[in-house]
């Protein structure tokens, strides 16, 4: 591949801490305007022992410090602004500017949370509407737009699953997870009071409805599905497996991060999804990662709508909307306030900007280029599922490693080299040396073809010099961490040293 390593201007950038100087600042605020008080009987109702007895310790820094150390430790960093972001099943697709300028509209960026209902009327109906859609886009008859994320969304779903249950005088006690399923069901199933039962994927990489039959009885709540699967597979026999689960009173939970492969195609709550998170910080292209900010609205059918967190956006009759907390069976609030309102209105205006007919545009868009990508490298790599796949494909190192002793993490910092960031690895882990590969419908055929020129030529590098990928990046402003170290001993904090 040309150029390989070639190497910006990237300049060293010590701590903000390291930067400051005492007295030197970048902002004057004016004086509070109302009288400083130190009795405990006046002022907020903050206890005494919370309150601060001095002021924390900040970098003393100008503006110009700051701007600058944030735009180059940006600089340092990949992004999907950048480059290509393959991350597999976190879909990390452009994010289209016009939404930026949308959440960033004085009335709704100034909207305080708690301004008055009718006063707030335009940020009410766009919630309104943005359910709407969106559950007409799932299947599901309503939908809370208030968790934080996909994470706090199962965990939503779990709440309303346990207290279906009990409303019938049924707690349950287990949930079955099959092994093709997203890493963090099972910390959502404990977090709702559940024990997790795995459900093997069959030879063929989908759920076997014979397994589920096996384990399914009148303890199990739910089963979490992952459709398609992090095999990037759709589960072909959903179908089956909701009438087995409904049979013994059970719920079908659907895990909606793959979401992005179903748009306009197939609606989950048709093929017997109960309960189900999807991602707006994902499927709907609000900037992803770093923590945050993000949103996991949950849809349900009909039988869990009661149980819904509060409050929920209603329209009146004359047309007005308002915050309704009149659900006497519902699970109660999942967070303050209302939910990312900013993710909401990021996603609001994607949907606008694409409208019914390019949904289903970008999902068949997003499998298209990752069967691409399948037919390109299943000649370098060895493929987990050698079939069609949906919006995601998995390969593995089997046969390089055995071949050159290069592993997943060896190519992974190879790409990094040549511009990319690399997919997800050593997920999942039904797939051992996986690289999970996730293109989304937003890169071109130009992209994709560099990227595959990229693993081939890593794979060549492989074959005459795998030392120098053995300590790969080399071309990147840090080279290759300790990532155990890094995992096991962190240094969160920074500590002054007087």
């Amino acid at each position: 591949m040309a150029d390989v390593g070639t190497t910006g201007v990237v300049f060293r950038e010590p701590l903000i801490f390291e930067r400051s100087r005492p007295g030197r600042e970048g902002l004057r605020l004016p004086e509070a305007g109302v009288p400083a008080t130190t009795d405990d009987r006046a002022g907020p109702d903050i206890p005494a022992v919370w309150r601060r007895t001095a002021p924390p310790r900040l970098p003393e820094v100008s503006e110009a410090d700051v701007v600058r150390h944030f735009v180059r430790l940006s600089q340092w960093n990949f992004c999907v602004d950048s480059a290509m972001y393959p991350l597999g099943s976190c879909t990390m697709k452009y994010n289209p500017k016009v939404n930026e300028w949308a959440a960033r509209l004085p009335g709704f960026a100034r909207l305080h949370p708690r301004t008055p209902e009718h006063l707030a009327q335009g940020a009410l109906e766009l919630m309104w509407d943005l359910e709407r859609r969106l559950c007409g886009i799932c299947g599901f008859t309503r939908m809370t737009l208030q968790p934080s994320a996909g994470a706090q969304g199962e965990l939503t779903g779990m709440l309303m699953v346990r207290a279906y249950h009990v409303d019938r005088g049924n707690p349950r006690k287990k949930v079955l997870i099959p092994d093709t399923a997203h890493g963090t069901n099972p910390a959502s199933c404990a977090l709702a009071g559940y024990s997790t039962v795995p459900v093997p994927s069959g030879p063929d990489g989908l759920v076997d409805p014979a397994a589920v039959a096996k384990l399914m009885d009148e303890d199990v709540a739910a089963i979490m599905v992952t459709n398609p699967n992090t095999l990037g597979l759709f589960e072909t026999h959903i179908a089956e497996v909701a009438e087995i689960v409904h049979g013994k009173d059970g719920l079908l939970y659907g895990d909606g991060a793959n979401l992005n492969a179903l748009l306009g195609i197939a609606r989950p709550g048709d093929f017997g999804v109960d309960v189900m998170q999807l991602n707006l910080h994902k499927t709907f292209s609000t900037p992803h990662g770093g923590g945050g900010p993000g949103s996991g609205p949950v849809g349900v059918g009909a039988k869990l709508e009661p149980y819904l967190p509060v409050p929920m956006v209603e329209r009146n009759a004359d047309g007005t909307f308002r915050l309704a907390a009149d659900r006497p069976k519902s699970i109660g609030r999942m967070r303050s306030f209302y939910g990312n309102f900013g993710v909401l209105v990021r996603a609001y205006a994607y949907l606008l900007g694409h409208g019914p007919e390019d949904v289903r545009r970008i999902a068949e868009l997003a499998i298209l280029n990752a069967n691409y990508l399948l037919a390109r490298l299943r000649g370098t790599f060895h493929v987990a599922q050698d079939r069609h796949c949906m919006h995601e494909c998995v390969l593995s190192d089997r046969d390089l490693h055995k071949e050159t002793g290069i592993s997943t993490m060896d190519v992974a910092k190879g790409l990094l080299d040549r511009g990319f960031h690399p997919p997800t690895v050593y997920f999942p882990l039904v797939v051992k040396g996986a690289l999970m590969i996730e293109p989304t419908e937003t890169e071109s055929p130009e992209t994709l073809d560099e990227f595959v020129a990229a693993l081939e030529d890593i794979v060549a590098q492989a074959k005459t010099a795998p030392d120098e990928l053995h300590h790969a990046p080399h071309h990147t402003r840090i080279g290759r961490a300790d990532e155990t170290r890094a995992a096991r001993t962190p240094v969160l904090r920074y500590r002054f040293h007087e």
